[in-house]
């Protein structure tokens, strides 16, 4: 029970970002769009860091390897898992009209909703491999420290949520529609949580690569995705701040609670 919880919890943390778009008449203000952003990238980097590329690098010294070995290899891995995902999957990003990945026929909207699926692949992953740690006994990894990582990125779903269904919503999309879009966009997170959590169970040898593996992909949609978008244009500041305390709300949150 407590595994599907947590499998479940950055799902309900999109959901309930989805659903503002019953509450919220006009488009995510711009300044608090940038803070947003930031703040879901300060919520990843720290999350990449201290729950799972030092626990990777923790295991890989109790396995008598190089301690940086697991961390580094993953983590490139990661890096370009995602690269190649970017480049073949359809998708497109909120403030730009060309289409990303390879030639398709589908709407702007599925593209919207496919460009925020792609940014929770990692997510889920990252869950799914601290959950599965702490399923096989690993001192290193609890079901607490699951659960604050799972609940660190269910935060910054929240935003995410609501600035994929209120822009859909703009462009003439029925609320209902909006919100359904948004919320599937997170179903990606249980899904890959699962997965991993099986693959992970199945070779518990190489659960330091696959810690460091999710971390990368993590980082990637940071570097690539949330802080150009809450750099660009005016207010870049904001964005900044965004990321101050998303990075210090998980931080503190993972020391303090896991």
């Amino acid at each position: 029970m407590n595994v599907l919880i947590g499998v479940l919890i950055p799902f309900i943390g999109t959901t309930l970002g989805a659903s503002m778009v019953f509450l919220m008449k006009n488009t995510v203000n711009k300044r608090l769009e940038k803070l947003l952003l930031g703040f879901a990238a300060g919520v990843m980097i720290a999350a990449s860091i201290w729950s799972l590329l030092i626990p990777s690098i923790d295991m890989a010294k109790d396995k008598n390897i190089p301690s940086y070995l697991p961390a580094a290899v993953g983590f490139l891995i990661g890096i370009i898992f995602l690269l190649i995902l970017d480049s073949v999957i359809p998708h497109m990003h909120l403030k730009e009209d060309k289409p990303e990945g390879i030639k398709s026929n589908l709407r702007k909207s599925t593209m919207l909703v496919l460009a925020v699926t792609l940014h929770n692949i990692p997510e889920g992953m990252a869950v799914g491999v601290v959950l599965a740690g702490s399923m096989v006994g690993n001192e290193m990894m609890t079901i607490a420290g699951a659960f604050v990582l799972a609940i660190g990125i269910a935060i910054q779903n929240f935003p995410e949520g609501a600035i994929i269904s209120m822009p859909l919503k703009s462009e003439g999309m029925s609320k209902r529609k909006a919100f359904l879009l948004g919320m599937l966009s997170g179903i990606v997170e249980p899904i890959a949580a699962i997965i991993t959590i099986l693959l992970t169970n199945a070779v518990t040898s190489v659960l330091p690569y696959i810690l460091s593996f999710a971390a990368g992909a993590m980082m990637y949609v940071v570097v690539e995705e949330l802080v150009p978008e809450s750099q660009n244009g005016e207010h870049s500041n904001i964005g900044t701040i965004g990321v101050a305390f998303g990075f210090v709300l998980m931080m503190v949150l993972d020391i303090a609670l896991g």
